[in-house]
């Protein structure tokens, strides 16, 4: 069980329905990461920006993108995190992977799809939330959208990190902002936001502000801009259990069964 836990998330530029540049791009900028981390985070959607072009774009399990991860995740010893369009007996899914070292691969489906882009259109909705445990960290992997609904991410003094991958447009930032510190408080944990930047081919525009947030709302970056940029935050195992000893609110929590 590790104490710290060191993770680096990349906040970039995605190239519009270009998997091989994308790979490309975040391949360069892995491998300049030179300190050793256990966690590397991508946004969602990293090989094609948030695309409803499924069919065209979608791979398997098999795919290339996946050996690339898994490539990656063992070559740098670290475990690397992001969603992608996976294709599945002929429905396809906004799927979050987090694949360790050694090429174990654990999967999250998106739950909410963003009904104003059309997403549940195209797009299977998942119905399990997964809690990983990793290096003695319990770690619940979400993706965008699920942001904006609290039950699905309540904390149940099962997890001590909260993630969110994520293509948030800049024009609803303030929500983001919002909604990212109240899911660290209200649930006592780590959260994590990993947005992207640039203009995709919706002509949509991000602006980033991606954040780590302990379980005050207190703000762990120190970068919180929308520029193109990768950063390293440690979480502390120490901190995480003195609030949670201090202030038992997990433990006041109303008891009622999600349907």
């Amino acid at each position: 069980m590790n104490n710290q836990l060191k993770i680096a998330y990349i906040q970039t530029h995605l190239e519009w329905e270009n998997p091989e540049q994308n790979r490309k791009n975040f391949e360069e900028k892995i491998t300049t990461i030179s300190t050793e981390v256990d966690v590397i985070i991508l946004p969602e959607m990293f090989t094609t920006g948030f695309t409803m072009n499924a069919s065209s774009l979608a791979e398997d399990m098999t795919g290339k993108t996946v050996f690339w991860m898994k490539k990656l995740a063992q070559q740098k010893k670290s475990a690397i995190v992001g969603s992608l369009i996976i294709k599945e007996n002929n429905d396809y899914y906004n799927r979050l992977l987090f694949i360790l070292p050694n090429g174990k691969t654990h999967t999250y489906d998106k739950r909410h799809a963003f009904t104003l882009a059309g997403e549940d259109k195209t797009f299977t909705s998942g119905t399990k939330k997964i809690i990983i445990d990793y290096k003695g960290w319990k770690i619940c992997p979400l993706v965008c959208y699920d942001l904006r609904f609290p039950v699905w991410s309540r904390n149940t003094n099962t997890y001590d990190i909260l993630l969110y991958v994520a293509n948030w447009p800049k024009k609803r930032i303030t929500a983001w902002d919002a909604l990212l510190k109240a899911r660290a408080i209200e649930n006592m944990t780590y959260c994590i936001g990993v947005n992207r930047v640039g203009i995709d081919g919706k002509d949509f525009e991000y602006n980033g502000n991606s954040v780590v947030y302990d379980a005050l709302g207190t703000a762990l970056n120190t970068n919180n801009s929308d520029k193109d940029y990768t950063e390293i935050v440690t979480l502390n195992r120490d901190t995480l259990n003195k609030h949670r000893d201090r202030f038992k609110f997990l433990n006041d929590g109303d008891q009622f069964t999600l349907k």
